[in-house]
Order: C-alpha cells, then sequence, then structure tokens
C-alpha cells in the first residue's frame, strides 16, 4: 500500500531548439481578462501522459500529429496563445499575442518502461519530461502553455505539459486536453471553450458577506514552539486507499444525515493524521485548506465549457489535540468546509479578493488538491487513452495530492513529511486499515 518514490537515471536529448506553435489562424487580439479567482494560482502546473508503441504509426509521426493539432486547437483556445501582463489596477491578464505555445520535441536514451511507475513522481525523472523556459526568472518570462514529446527507444512517447493554473482549474485543464484529442483525430469540439470570465466579475462595490478564513493566518496562540520536525527534509511517500480501505475509514465515521463521501472521509483522515504525526501541540490550531468545483453551485451555473478557474478555496480549523484524537470531528468539519460553498459564498470570496487581494496563508495548514476524480485518462490523440498519467512533481511540505489508482478504483494519497513525521503518519495509515 504504502510507496516510496525512486531514482532512475533518464538521459534526455532535445531535437532541436523549443519552437513556438501560433494559432492555426489569425486570432483576437488585446487584453484577456483574468477573474479573481483566476489571481492567486499563477502557477505553473506539470502533466505527464505516456503512449505506448502501436503497430500503426508510432511516435515518430506523433510531434507532426501533435504539433499541427496543437496549433488548429489553438483558434478556439486563443488566450494560451498569448502571453501574461499586469493591468493597470495591478492584477494578472493575458495579452493574446498570438504568439503561440512552446512546443520541443526530445529523444530518451531508454525504453518508457525503464522510468518506472509514474504514479510515484520523481522530479529527477519527470521533471526532464516537461519543459521549463531556460533563465525565466518568474511567472511572466514563461508561456502559458508549453508542451515536451519525448520519444523512446521502444517506440512509446510521452506528451509533457507545463500549464498555467491561471488559465483553467483541472477541470478546464481536461476539456482542454480532449479537445486538443479531438482536434488531433479529425473531430468537432464535443465541448467548445466558453471563454468569457466576466461572468465571474466582483461586484461594485463588493460585498463581502463572508468572513473567509481560508486568508487567515493562523496565529500560535498556545506560544508553543514550531513542530519538533519543523525544516527537516521531506520524504515523499504514496498511500493506496482501495474501495476497501476507504470502506474501512468510512466505517470508523458516524455522521447525522447522510453517509460520509469517500472525498470527506479521506480528507478529514490524512489531515487528522498528519496533524498528530507532524506532533503539534494541543492547543495549537490546525487549517485545512481544499479547493470546491463551483461549476454547479453558482446560481446560474456557469456555461458548459467555460475557459478558467471556478474552483474556490473552503477552509477549516480545530485545535491540533482536539482533531488528532477525532476522526469524526475532522470528517465533520470537512463537510461542514463543503456545504459552506454556496452561491452567495463564492460571490463574496471573489468580492473579497477585490477588496483586499489578500493570498491564502499556509502557516499550519494542510492543502489537499484532489485530481482523483479528473479524466486524465481521456487524453486521446489518436493513439488511444495514455499507458499511464500524473503530476510531474512532488508536492511541497504544505501539500497532500489525491490522484486516482485507475485500475482497481481508489485513491493514491501522495505527501511529503520529515522522517519521523512520515513514519507516525504511516503507522496511523496501516492501524486504520487493520481496524
Amino acid at each position: 500500500m504504502v510507496q516510496e518514490t525512486g531514482a532512475v537515471e533518464l538521459r534526455i536529448r532535445q531535437q532541436g531548439e523549443a519552437s513556438l506553435v501560433p494559432p492555426a489562424e489569425e486570432t483576437p487580439k488585446g487584453l484577456y481578462y483574468l477573474s479573481n479567482l483566476d489571481q492567486n494560482i499563477a502557477v505553473i502546473v506539470q502533466t505527464v501522459y505516456c503512449f505506448k508503441a502501436d503497430d500503426g504509426e508510432g511516435s515518430g509521426s506523433a510531434c507532426d500529429v501533435l504539433r499541427e493539432s496543437l496549433a488548429k486547437v489553438l483558434v478556439p483556445c486563443y488566450p494560451l496563445a498569448g502571453r501574461l501582463t499586469i493591468s493597470g489596477e495591478g492584477k494578472l491578464v493575458v495579452d493574446c499575442t498570438g504568439e503561440g505555445a512552446v512546443f520541443v520535441e526530445a529523444e530518451a536514451d531508454c525504453a518508457m518502461a525503464d522510468i518506472g511507475d509514474i504514479t510515484e513522481p520523481d522530479p529527477s525523472v519527470l521533471g526532464k519530461l516537461v519543459y521549463s523556459v531556460p533563465g525565466a526568472k518568474n511567472i511572466l518570462e514563461m508561456p502559458l502553455l508549453a508542451a515536451q514529446v519525448t520519444k523512446f527507444k521502444c517506440g512509446g512517447f510521452v506528451l509533457g505539459l507545463a500549464i498555467n493554473h491561471c488559465m483553467f482549474d483541472g477541470v478546464g485543464a481536461m476539456q482542454f486536453v480532449n479537445s486538443w484529442g479531438e482536434t488531433a483525430r479529425g473531430l468537432p469540439l464535443s465541448l467548445p471553450p466558453a471563454l468569457d470570465r466576466a461572468v465571474l466579475r466582483a461586484r461594485d462595490p463588493p460585498q463581502v458577506a463572508f468572513p473567509h478564513n481560508e486568508f487567515a493566518q493562523i496565529a500560535d496562540d498556545d506560544n508553543e514552539d514550531s513542530p519538533p520536525n519543523e525544516g527537516e527534509p521531506l520524504l515523499h511517500r504514496s498511500f493506496r486507499f482501495t474501495p476497501a480501505s476507504i470502506a474501512r475509514v468510512k466505517a470508523l465515521v458516524t455522521l447525522e444525515g447522510r453517509a460520509c463521501t469517500t472525498f470527506e472521509a479521506l480528507a478529514g483522515f490524512v489531515w487528522s493524521a498528519r496533524t498528530r504525526a507532524l506532533g503539534m501541540g494541543p492547543a495549537r490550531q490546525s487549517k485545512l485548506l481544499f479547493a470546491v468545483d463551483g461549476r454547479p453551485r453558482f446560481s446560474p451555473p456557469l456555461p458548459a465549457g467555460y475557459f478558467g478557474n471556478a474552483i474556490v478555496l473552503t477552509s477549516a480549523a480545530c485545535a491540533a489535540g482536539e482533531l488528532a484524537a477525532s476522526l469524526p470531528r475532522a470528517v465533520r468539519l470537512v463537510r461542514g468546509a463543503v456545504e459552506a460553498v454556496t452561491d452567495a459564498y463564492m460571490r463574496s470570496a471573489v468580492d473579497y479578493f477585490e477588496a483586499t487581494r489578500a493570498r491564502p496563508s499556509l502557516a499550519s495548514t494542510l492543502l489537499i488538491t484532489a485530481w482523483s476524480r479528473l479524466p486524465f485518462g481521456a487524453a486521446d490523440f489518436g493513439w488511444g487513452p495514455p499507458a499511464a498519467y500524473g503530476p510531474a512533481a512532488l508536492p511541497e511540505k504544505e501539500v497532500a495530492l489525491f490522484l486516482s489508482c485507475g485500475e482497481g478504483g481508489g485513491v493514491r494519497v501522495l505527501l511529503g513529511l520529515p522522517a519521523a513525521a512520515m513514519a507516525e503518519f504511516e503507522r496511523l495509515v496501516e492501524e486504520v486499515m487493520a481496524s
């Protein structure tokens, strides 16, 4: 159930210089508005998709197919061909220059199987499969989309994508990748992008109706020192929760009303166990942050194919001692945080940023990023679904990543902790699995 990231020697040789792929046709110019939900997440998200060799067209033609179809899909998705800049009011906007996405061809010195299990990200390996702009000092010097196609000796290839999160959330990113795949297969777009982000524009004047504790700085009220392993190097490990083991976690929680969801159960467990493993003082506050998809929660709902971020952060907080002692308490707090995300709450969050320009604090915080429901396996460019897929980077110290286990179901939890804390977290996982 527990697996640790390994180390594989991988040599990549880039074929020529990185090139730009502009839209295949003329596209609108000018500034493209980014909503307040796009502003705080201007970070590069790296993912990889592995495609095995087949009896038809192999990796030799993959670059041509992917490059040509990328140019075509950038016509309806033209903001991705622009560049980030700062507006007069100090916010991020896209300058629709039509420069294009960055495209790189590369070759590996081994077979694709030699890179190991990519569901256990090893950045020393997977990082070489995703292009990073040399010398880029900040987010404004990086393209919104960079694609690297790495061909392997076995005939298979890996598509590595680096996409700026400010352009869309996980749902929007998968909609784009699916559209790119449909274009590569000569199909019309099943879900054309809805580009107008003004539907999420702040109200004038802003109307902040909720406290928005997701931005709150946790104070060390009990005057205790930081956790004993603060500042130590992290070990990254992956924990697979099968459907059976998820059922065991749920069985430990009795809530009024409906049964807890998989996310509520796992989020509550990981939050509680991680807090306990870190040895936080019992009076110290521990905060949980996670994103909720607002698409179906806005009133009226956002248009299908909304091209942007529709996720809203929600939070819960609890004294570490209370949290570590009670899994049901943790799960109830997670449920409350989910249920708090209403249309009124989300509109208030948009207005809160307008009024404060605040950034979420990660002090004494666990940030859960849930990718477990994203349809990565639907990325079909004409070679069928990917044989494997996943993130190319390890989560930061405050982050736990929830990923799909693929075949067999379940959820894989990937996180990093100092060695002693990781040993305790692993013990707590094994304890609950044996219950």
